[in-house]
């Protein structure tokens, strides 16, 4: 059952505890994609029920899972591995990430602007992890198992795209980055994808493969997230 804002009482000003108390007595799971990460946080709270938190200003853990799987497929794995995050750090992708490598204890390195790396509150949040922050993109390239980047004008962000595209101009991952990564290693983007700006066309369809594997196991992974929480809940 798909619900947006104006199919149920938020549409209308409702608090979303109400809406959660209420979708908590009649469905048994919800899937949120939205804007404000706290939505999740109280759906989740007040409604009682397994949430899945589809996509936030802060989070994606969704997409996380689909690559992982992809590095599990075509790196074999992320122990020892090593994934270049270029371009907006501060996104809800680069942030995603950072807890991933914080879990899985896999080096990450952010290559991004000063005003684009995952400010001082989320890092301190995020505690000792294996995460390195820098300015140096062909640095941080070398030896990368992963390159991987993402929208530049992210959702919220429209007004500031003249700025952006400026800022982040020189994070562009292209050919050139590939040359200084560990033989066999993968590109990587969440979609979708604006060629010319932070991907270049020639790296995006030489990279075709890895990168719609990727877009494919978003299928697999939620499938699995689906059958997990089920098998909690039943059990609780």
């Amino acid at each position: 059952m798909f619900l947006n804002a104006n199919d149920v009482q938020l549409g209308r000003g409702e608090p979303i505890k109400d809406t959660a108390r209420v979708l908590g007595r009649m469905v048994h799971g919800a899937i949120i994609r939205t804007f404000d990460h706290q939505d999740v946080i109280d759906f989740s709270k007040y409604s009682e029920i397994p949430t899945i938190n589809a996509l936030t200003d802060e989070e994606h853990p969704c997409q996380i899972l689909a690559d992982l799987l992809t590095m599990k497929e075509l790196v074999g794995g992320w122990e020892d591995k090593k994934v270049v995050f270029a371009g907006d750090g501060d996104c809800n992708m680069g942030r995603s990430w950072a807890w991933a490598a914080k879990h899985l204890e896999f080096e990450l390195v952010i290559a991004a602007p000063l005003e684009f790396q995952p400010d001082a509150a989320f890092m301190e949040r995020l505690g000792e992890a294996p995460v390195i922050l820098t300015e140096d993109i062909e640095l941080a390239a070398e030896r990368a198992d992963v390159l991987y980047t993402d929208t530049w004008v992210s959702m919220g962000k429209e007004a500031e795209a003249e700025a952006r595209l400026e800022a982040l101009a020189p994070f562009q991952i292209h050919s050139n980055l590939v040359k200084k990564a560990n033989p066999g290693a993968i590109v990587q983007h969440c979609l979708p994808a604006y060629r010319g700006k932070e991907i270049t066309e020639e790296l995006l369809e030489g990279h075709a493969h890895e990168i719609f594997q990727q877009a494919e196991n978003r299928l697999h992974a939620q499938k699995a997230v689906l059958i997990a929480l089920r098998k909690e809940h039943s059990q609780g």
